[in-house]
């Protein structure tokens, strides 16, 4: 197996584990404190079982964060986090994971920005397609008024974008930063509990949040957040597609929630624009690796 397929299966899986990450944080039925210390603080315990446990499985310690880029992008997957969280409580399951669809642009652009990989025109024409169709989803959220989840969500997509650009240029093994970076929701979650909202703890189905935090978010975030290190920052955002697609569809089977049309359609053109581009950009890997065996294989 080279690297390449190697990050396209890590990833892959990471973002099909994802997809039901929003039904169980909503079938928990708690509070958006209380869900967000929950899942984060055993999310947080997970992964330093699995540190130490693999450190003492390999007899020297095992590096939890490397350096001080590892820092920064623990303290940017709590921003991420704590954003996401946010706008899961304050707007639609559908315009959550349809804004978070724009990471795969957010990270297309920072890319360029950051390591000089120019994107193509046809993928700025994509992102132009996709700042009309979040326009139009955000803006249905002001008239319905769940603007302030979905600009949550927005930012969210924007920091998750920025910390796979990181991973992308450092090359550094991050595997374990998304989940220490929970230590950052924890503590705003507990300060709120504790001084804002004292005695609000409070979820109905507490196991949901421990199938979520103990298990979906430490697989599903390590997979994406090793991905990285084997394949290029567009590539890993892609994969978080799969979340915009299925999500909408577990919330719709089990709380018979369906997006607004304005939603439904930014959505839709969201999907279609971001499947067309992978399509486009698949095909144009598969040619230019043609292109590089072609020579060699006639030497």
């Amino acid at each position: 197996m080279t690297p390449h397929q190697k990050g396209l299966l890590l990833t892959g899986f990471g973002g099909f584990v994802l997809t039901f990450d929003i039904p169980v944080l909503r079938l928990a039925n708690g509070d958006i404190w209380s869900v967000q210390f929950v899942r984060y603080a055993l999310g947080l315990g997970v992964a330093l079982m699995i540190w130490i446990g693999l450190s003492l499985w390999r007899r020297r310690p095992a590096t939890l964060l490397p350096g001080r880029i590892g820092l920064l992008v623990a303290l940017l997957y709590g921003c991420s986090a704590t954003a996401f969280v946010s706008a899961v409580f304050n707007t639609t399951a559908a315009n959550v994971v349809f804004i978070l669809s724009f990471t795969t642009m957010f990270a297309a652009l920072l890319s360029w920005l950051a390591l000089g990989e120019r994107p193509a025109r046809f993928t700025l024409a994509t992102m132009a397609v996709m700042i009309g169709a979040v326009a139009l989803i955000v803006g249905d959220g002001v008239r319905t008024g769940n603007y302030f989840g979905d600009l949550l969500a927005l930012t969210a997509s924007f920091i998750l974008a920025s910390v796979i650009t990181i991973t992308r240029k450092s090359g550094r093994d991050m595997g374990f930063a998304p989940m220490t970076g929970g230590l950052l929701p924890v503590l705003v979650a507990l300060a709120m509990i504790t001084t804002v909202e004292p005695g609000s703890l409070h979820v109905d189905a507490p196991w949901w949040l421990i199938l979520n935090g103990a298990v979906l978010i430490p697989v599903s975030f390590w997979c994406l957040a090793t991905g990285p290190k084997y394949i290029s920052g567009p590539e890993v955002a892609m994969f978080y597609l799969l979340e915009t697609v299925l999500a909408p569809v577990w919330i719709w089977l089990i709380f018979k929630e369906a997006p607004t049309p304005a939603a439904l359609t930014g959505g839709a053109i969201i999907i279609a624009a971001l499947a067309t581009h992978t399509l486009w950009q698949f095909r144009r890997e598969r040619r230019r690796r043609s292109a590089c065996v072609t020579p060699s294989a006639g030497s």
